[in-house]
């Protein structure tokens, strides 16, 4: 009777190990390429994992520049399996290139149709927006003298020499929003209209463009500079820690992308992408992103954000995505030929 125990406690045992090793085989990963900052991966994750606990998610991150350099690197080999979190100029390329798989997630008809792709399906949807806004260190300027700006064009007043720092566009979506903005509202006309002239004039007081679109923020935070430009997530989560900045919303208009959603074509785990894809659209992820962002796709989510205007979203310019994505490599090129020279160096 013993020796009947000793056999069926071990059957067991090799039916558990069995069984865990089944339910571990289950688990799908889906690489995921993303900008998202990394303070906010992890909170998106488990809230994903609640509702959908076999999927797991592998996350590789970088700037918003980098991330699209790697996947149009990658196009004729492709690593990923979802892209989240990243710009929508940049999805917008991505689209033009043949990279993306068109889906409808389920909660699709609560997004606003100004933050999602034109096409039925979709070939992606927006999650948050991210907006131009300068971080201004008031002890700083106080010591130097230096006003408050309240426009674009007050970037550009002598007082403001060697005082002002902007992220690359080239490496980071910000500053490509940035810039894109420029010549969107004061026109591009081959190198010669007035958003070049602009940025000719600031470049004079640039001290360094830097690859990331949080940095200039935390620069101007920490005091090393009086004026960051950089966006409202990084200003509100500086301000809120104390730091003595005002985040200005420049009156001309603000620059603006969106954080974005997409499934790359080919796919061989489409169904636990679209998992995700339907979880990114949800309410409940929404609530998650309006806890960062003061809008997000879906309108009415986001809680009143500290330091953001009631008028924010009034205030983001009419903004054409597919004329942001075609023009790209002609704009970052003639960016780089004019200013590339105060650019941080690269690690």
């Amino acid at each position: 009777m013993k020796r009947i125990r000793q056999i069926l406690s071990t059957t067991f045992g090799l039916v558990l190990v069995a069984s865990a090793g089944a339910a571990f085989a289950q688990k799908q990963q889906l690489v995921v390429y993303t900008a998202l900052e990394t303070d906010q991966l992890k909170a998106y994750q488990e809230a994903f994992n609640k509702t959908n606990p076999d999927i797991e998610i592998k996350w590789v991150r970088d700037s918003t520049g980098v991330i699209t350099a790697k996947l149009l690197a990658e196009k004729g080999n492709p690593q990923a399996d979802v892209i989240m979190g990243v710009a929508a100029t940049s999805l917008a390329l991505f689209n033009r290139n043949g990279m993306l798989e068109p889906f409808a997630p389920v909660n699709l008809d609560a997004i606003m149709p100004a933050y999602r792709d034109k096409s039925s399906p979709p070939a992606w949807f927006g999650m948050d927006v991210f907006g131009a806004t300068v971080c201004f260190n008031t002890v700083e300027a106080k010591k130097k003298n230096i006003p408050i700006p309240t426009t674009w064009k007050d970037l550009t007043k002598p007082e403001f020499k060697g005082q002002v720092v902007m992220p690359n566009p080239a490496s980071s979506g910000t500053g490509y929003l940035d810039v894109v903005s420029w010549l969107q509202m004061w026109g591009d006309e081959g190198g010669k209209g007035g958003g070049w002239k602009y940025m000719d004039a600031l470049h004079e007081n640039i001290a360094q463009y830097t690859h990331s679109g949080s940095k200039p923020c935390n620069m101007a935070a920490s005091g090393e500079y009086v004026a960051g430009i950089s966006f409202e997530y990084r200003g509100h989560t500086n301000k809120a820690k104390g730091a003595p900045i005002e985040l200005v919303f420049p009156k001309e208009g603000l620059g603006w992308d969106l954080e974005g959603f997409a499934i790359y074509k080919g796919t061989k785990k489409l169904e636990a992408a679209k998992a995700l894809a339907n979880w990114a659209s949800s309410k409940d992820a929404m609530i998650l992103y309006g806890k960062n962002f003061a809008i997000t796709a879906q309108p009415g989510v986001a809680p009143k954000l500290a330091n953001i205007p009631d008028d924010y979203e009034s205030r983001l310019i009419k903004l054409d995505f597919d004329k942001a994505a075609a023009s790209r490599d002609t704009t970052l090129a003639e960016w780089s030929r004019r200013y590339d020279a105060k650019s941080e160096a690269r690690k």
